[in-house]
């Protein structure tokens, strides 16, 4: 009998989704519906000026993603459990604490832009839509174990192509565009910078450190080497490997997906003199008028779509996190009687979310204190990773490579300014 042999193409994409896993599925959710409101609002207010702030954005984002999956994999803890390793607890107790508020309040927008897009698209009443969205991300985490729930994840990352599709149903001067994206014009306005500062916020965020670095750990457990890499006496590198094409193609991509839905924007909204875009939803009614109806059914169905992504990983994240420094077993994977503190936090966080929307609290409110506690966290907890990346004792001979060392001080810096030039704006206004 001869032997049929499977097309090279069929089994290069299988490979690839094989590789695949934690970096994809956090790079995706950091393209959320808060996210798709910022990019949305940069696009209308500023044209094509902010384009250049992706390409920007794009090395540090790789960098630091990577230092926290590599902290994962190679000690086998999580990021809140290496802190501790090097901060004091009352320090880390701390951040965790903002962590977990920063969280729950963008999950609180999350839901609610998902919410109004639903009734945007086929109807009905935003608290009922909301009730449901909540209701379903908090029961698949809790009951649906990670061999299962990471596919389902990874699946729901196709949901951003819907902004690149609908880049392609727009009219675009791509020549403007490009030229403004590798050529900015200067501008110095207050607004402007704030504006840079809350992509830079957006795009680089503590709650993405966090569940990427713990996932690294699911992955190990589910893995054929089931131990920390720290703990090989050889081999491990490809376990590395794995890591950078992985983290490097989910940055790659949620940056794709900003690019597209600022230029998207950009070349509606604010090309039509609609320069003022308070939430997602706001930016898929505001496309519907110019761009017509199936561009705003696509924008829509996308703030749904990631979400269903972006949830779990917030509400995960902040599990993590907390169970990690109270010692509590941690992991998607146990049943809920095995982790009953994890899963708690889980669920109340998603719930707390809910509620805040009975609050009378307007999403971009929200919003804004989540921007800020992000950042607050941010920068002391990537210097921390920073640390723990480069420590002998910690990381043994996986201890990161002086480039990427580099990069992920570099983009510790920059966070660091965006964030002393958010808080001088804060205070300013």
């Amino acid at each position: 009998m001869t032997e049929t042999k499977r097309p090279a193409s069929k089994n290069f994409g299988r490979t690839l989704f094989r590789l695949l896993g934690p970096g994809l599925v956090t790079g995706a959710a950091d393209d959320d519906p808060s996210g798709i409101a910022t990019y949305s609002q940069a696009g209308a207010q500023f044209g094509y000026g902010l384009l250049w702030t992706v390409f920007l954005t794009t090395p540090f984002m790789i960098a630091i993603q990577l230092v926290s999956a590599q902290i994962g994999r190679v000690t086998g803890k999580g990021l809140a459990a290496n802190v501790m390793e090097v901060a004091p607890r009352a320090v880390v107790l701390g951040l965790i604490f903002l962590l977990v508020a920063a969280n729950t309040f963008n999950i609180a927008a999350d839901i609610a832009a998902m919410a109004e897009s639903l009734s945007l698209v086929i109807g009905g009443l935003n608290h009922e839509h909301a009730l449901i969205f909540a209701a379903t991300s908090t029961l698949l985490q809790v009951f649906v174990p990670y061999r299962r729930y990471a596919p389902v994840l990874k699946f729901l990352t196709l949901t951003l192509f819907a902004y690149v599709a609908t880049a392609l149903t727009v009219e675009i001067p791509w020549g403007t565009a490009l030229l403004a994206a590798i050529w900015p014009r200067p501008n110095l306005s207050s607004d402007y910078l704030l504006m840079v500062v809350a992509v830079l916020g957006t795009t680089i965020s503590p709650y993405l450190f966090f569940w990427q670095a713990s996932q690294e750990v699911e992955e190990m457990n589910q893995g054929r080497i089931s131990r920390p890499l720290r703990d090989l006496v050889r081999g491990g590198d490809p376990e590395l490997d794995r890591i950078q094409i992985d983290t490097t193609i989910g940055m790659l991509l949620s940056n794709v997906v900003a690019f597209f839905i600022i230029l998207t924007t950009a070349a509606v909204l604010n090309a039509n003199g609609i320069t003022n875009i308070n939430s997602a939803t706001d930016a898929a009614n505001a496309l519907r008028p110019l761009a017509g109806n199936f561009t705003f059914l696509l924008f829509a169905l996308g703030i749904i779509g990631t979400g269903m992504l972006a949830i779990p990983v917030l509400a995960g994240s902040a599990a993590y996190g907390v169970a990690e420094v109270f010692g509590w077993h941690a992991t998607l994977e146990a049943k809920a009687p095995e982790a009953v503190g994890f899963y708690t936090i889980i669920a109340a966080a998603t719930v707390v979310g809910f509620g805040l929307g009975f609050t009378g609290i307007d999403a971009i409110h929200m919003l804004v204190w989540s921007a800020v506690l992000n950042g607050i966290v941010a920068v002391p907890i990537m210097a921390m990773m920073m640390t723990i990346v480069s420590n002998d004792r910690l990381m043994g001979r996986f201890k990161a490579r002086p480039r990427l060392v580099a990069l992920g001080w570099a983009g510790t810096a920059l966070m660091g300014m965006a964030v002393v030039a958010m808080l001088g704006a804060s205070i300013a206004s």
